[in-house]
């Protein structure tokens, strides 16, 4: 919805998502509607909706536009997204004409975007759905069967994900993904900062069923990397995306300082086997 509204009332220049309205249920596309009209709806819980999505719709821009200039800037023949959701790339980028997209995701949310997106021509090269429960089945096992290849140039983007796994997880995830990486695979995670405002925003999370699990400072963030075979190229707050295209913007996306996206780069370095167990330092 965030993404939506931003594609409808853009909050910089260039921000197009026409993907978005199109993998959205109806509900989803009333309550996007109610955001951008020009006259407020009836009702102080359609008002304060109206006002959360616009917010919301500058946030999701930032985010989407960063990882969208990593992937340009990666310009990889095969590109992995983890946790794919609702995300639209293989659908609106043409700089994937040339690439094969991996979207990979649980099976029931997996079904319910393909249901939605008929309506919409891949703009990648190929779109290849991998149905994947983490909690049983072997990431490493359907990239293979799916035939991704490992001697080739990956770019993976971890969209909204990371903050709700466990450390342990997020580890055991990026030591697949190194395995699966060629030197100058590419990597662009978002992830959660320590911050006053995670403590309650991690209360309504957890309230609807999705708890956060892990938060990293940069540096933590950075150790994690190097650790499993990368080197970072970049890592920004949501806030400094934005004050980078506009000091107002900057400003307003203040709301989440915790919100962080860190690109980095597969390097040549040795990736411990399964099994391998890392004693981080007390």
């Amino acid at each position: 919805m965030g993404r939506s509204v931003a594609h409808l009332a853009p909050p910089f220049p260039g921000f197009s998502d026409p993907t978005a309205s199109v993998l959205l249920p109806e509900s989803g596309r009333a309550r996007v509607a109610r955001a951008v009209a020009p006259t407020p709806p009836k009702g102080l819980r359609a008002n304060v909706d109206r006002g959360y999505l616009r917010r919301q719709s500058a946030l999701m821009a930032l985010r989407t536009a960063a990882i969208d200039d990593a992937v340009r800037e990666a310009a990889a023949p095969q590109v992995v997204i983890l946790g794919a959701g609702l995300d639209g790339r293989a659908w609106r980028m043409p700089e994937l004409a040339t690439s094969i997209v991996f979207e990979v995701d649980h099976p029931d949310s997996q079904r319910d975007k393909r249901e939605r997106i008929g309506a919409l021509t891949p703009t990648a090269r190929e779109v290849r759905f991998l149905a994947v429960d983490f909690a049983r089945d072997s990431l490493d096992a359907a990239l293979e069967q799916a035939g991704q290849v490992v001697t080739e140039r990956t770019m993976w983007v971890w969209e909204g994900v990371v903050m709700y796994l466990t450390p342990e997880n997020v580890e055991a995830t990026l030591r697949v993904i190194a395995r699966r990486s060629a030197p100058g695979s590419r990597l662009s995670i978002t992830y959660a900062a320590p911050a006053r405002v995670l403590q309650l925003i991690g209360l309504v999370v957890r309230l609807i069923g999705e708890p956060f699990r892990s938060a990293y400072t940069r540096e933590a963030m950075a150790a994690l990397l190097v650790r499993t075979g990368f080197r970072v190229l970049g890592d920004d707050s949501i806030p400094e995306l934005g004050a980078q295209r506009s000091p107002t913007l900057g400003e307003a996306a203040k709301v989440a300082p915790h919100l962080r996206i860190v690109t980095a780069e597969r390097t040549a370095q040795r990736v411990e086997p399964p099994g391998f167990v890392h004693t981080a330092p007390a």
